[in-house]
């Protein structure tokens, strides 16, 4: 079978979408993906994912040939369910209210749902990924959805048997599946529609108790009315996708597996009763935390970009959501350094200077480079700084000037000959993981029983010697003693303590770094 585009599950996907847009024989002139964005909680790396994984896409159709627009669409109009973590309690009372509706605690942005939206947004714009901006509230005010809203309404029984049927939720065979803004409290999800005027496109409502996220909203009994053309009130999950597919012409959109039945109903309204064939989808799983809990606002183990980016460059956390999307990851901020390496490694393949074990994948990784690169890869290979490295430096640097101990180091190790702005900004990165977390969180290597005596004996050395050319001579000799390649122990020794094939003159690294520590690692390699 032959490779499609560069090989990546980003270039199957988009030559799928591609293929049924002709099969449906309707026009490829703008092929627009979406990611919907939530505003009630913290983003987090899982809310980034969808939008980061569909701009994979609209740059592939781009190389392709089409135009296409990335649709960030911000659920703003959500009522507020619960307080997130860390966040003043002060909101109770807002609790149960659209979340564009209410002030930023921070005081910062208009509104808490602009202040939410806002974060998942410079997440996107750190990354320099290019969207749309979309907000539902403006989006109702607007009137963008009041065709779509009007006739969802109007089949809304049909409609609720076929949620009934999906789902086994019965409520909608008896309710209208819209949310009406209480006139009286200005909440949201309290009110229960009780008429919908099909010529006047009116709703008659009226406000009562609910349950919302574990908390009881108290509705106020208030009977009122609105008109679609007012924007006071928003279409319920189990029928928004479809209203919004139609709307904005959307043409892909994924989603995670908690949402797979709204998608179905979804799916089946825009196809059945918007008469728009529904986008393509592709369904992604979870990031998990390593207890193996869903990365979540509403349970506290929240991992956001801004964290990500505090430790890590943007092409590690684009190379964290492109890298694949099938299957649960369980995730943490200590896997940062991992991804920051095999930046480095994808990039020595895409430039020749190593090869993976096969065809496909090299490939498939070159692939992946170029995407991680926005399509558009650097010409020349960047100078790689083993990120361990960087921390290791950091920990033993003085504190009031760390970059210019570091930046030393590097030119004395003869890594480079110049600090740059992008060296400057690793040595950033590594002095704010040295200031938050200890080299020795990061992940120690298996080695071979044949590899565990050559070690041994560069324990006895570095015991005896504190010079760092004896050192660097006495390894050489271990190595031809146990009929090793002086190479393959280096390596391996670059392994244990920077997590990397290469590295600095190792003598003169071994005592910059604080020799006993150093002993220290090896002994629990072999031990």
């Amino acid at each position: 079978m032959s490779t499609i585009g560069r090989g990546t599950w980003i270039d199957k996907l988009t030559n799928d979408i591609i293929k049924r847009e002709i099969q449906l024989e309707r026009s490829t002139e703008i092929i627009n993906v979406e990611s919907g964005l939530g505003a009630s909680g913290i983003p987090h790396i899982g809310s980034l994912g969808d939008a980061v994984r569909a701009y994979g896409v609209k740059i592939a159709l781009e190389d392709s040939g089409y135009k296409s627009k990335l649709i960030a669409y911000s659920d703003d109009m959500d009522g507020l369910r619960k307080i997130p973590e860390g966040f003043p309690e002060t909101l109770r009372d807002e609790l149960g209210k659209p979340v564009s509706s209410i002030n930023d605690p921070f005081e910062c942005h208009s509104s808490y749902g602009e202040h939410m939206s806002s974060l998942l947004l410079d997440g996107l714009d750190k990354l320099n990924i290019e969207y749309t901006f979309k907000s539902a509230t403006k989006m109702y005010q607007e009137g963008i959805l009041n065709k779509q809203t009007s006739t969802i309404l109007k089949n809304s029984e049909i409609i609720g048997k076929k949620i009934a049927e999906i789902t086994g939720q019965t409520k909608f065979e008896e309710l209208l599946p819209y949310y009406p803004v209480c006139g009286n409290c200005k909440k949201i999800y309290v009110t229960v529609p009780t008429e919908f005027d099909q010529e006047k496109n009116t709703i008659y409502y009226i406000c009562k108790d609910v349950e919302i996220g574990g908390n009881l909203i108290k509705g106020c009994k208030y009977e009122g009315k609105t008109s679609l053309s007012e924007g006071k009130g928003k279409l319920g999950w189990k029928v928004e996708f479809a209203a919004r597919w139609s709307a904005l012409d959307i043409r892909f959109e994924a989603y995670g597996k908690d949402i797979e039945d709204s998608v179905k109903i979804n799916d089946w309204i825009s196809g059945n009763v918007l008469d728009h064939a529904h986008p393509f989808h592709i369904r992604y799983e979870m990031f998990l935390d390593k207890s193996g809990k869903k990365i979540s606002k509403s349970i506290g183990n929240v991992l956001t970009p801004q964290k990500w980016l505090e430790y890590g460059t943007p092409a590690s956390l684009l190379l964290l959501m492109f890298k694949r999307i099938a299957g649960a990851r369980a995730l943490s901020v200590e896997d940062i350094p991992t991804y920051m390496d095999e930046v480095d490694v994808i990039e020595d393949i895409y430039f020749n200077k190593s090869m993976s074990e096969n065809k496909d994948k090299t490939i498939r990784m070159k692939g992946l480079y170029e995407y991680v690169n926005h399509l558009n890869p650097p010409k020349k290979e960047s100078i790689h700084l083993p990120y361990r490295l960087l921390v290791e430096l950091a920990e033993i640097a003085p504190e009031d000037n760390s970059i210019e101990y570091i930046s030393k180091k590097l030119v004395e190790y003869q890594y480079v000959k110049e600090i740059d702005d992008n060296i400057l900004h690793r040595i950033k990165l590594g002095i704010n993981w040295a200031r938050d977390f200890k080299a020795d969180t990061m992940e120690n290597v298996e080695v071979s029983d044949e590899h565990k005596k050559p070690l041994s004996e560069i324990v006895t050395v570095l015991e005896k010697n504190s010079d760092p050319d004896v050192i660097q001579n006495e390894i050489f000799e271990i190595a031809k003693s146990n009929d090793m390649k002086p190479r393959i122990l280096f390596q391996l020794m670059y392994q244990i303590l920077l997590g990397s094939n290469k590295g600095p003159r190792l003598g003169k690294y071994i005592i910059d770094a604080d020799k006993s520590k150093i002993i220290k690692k090896i002994r629990y390699t072999i031990e």
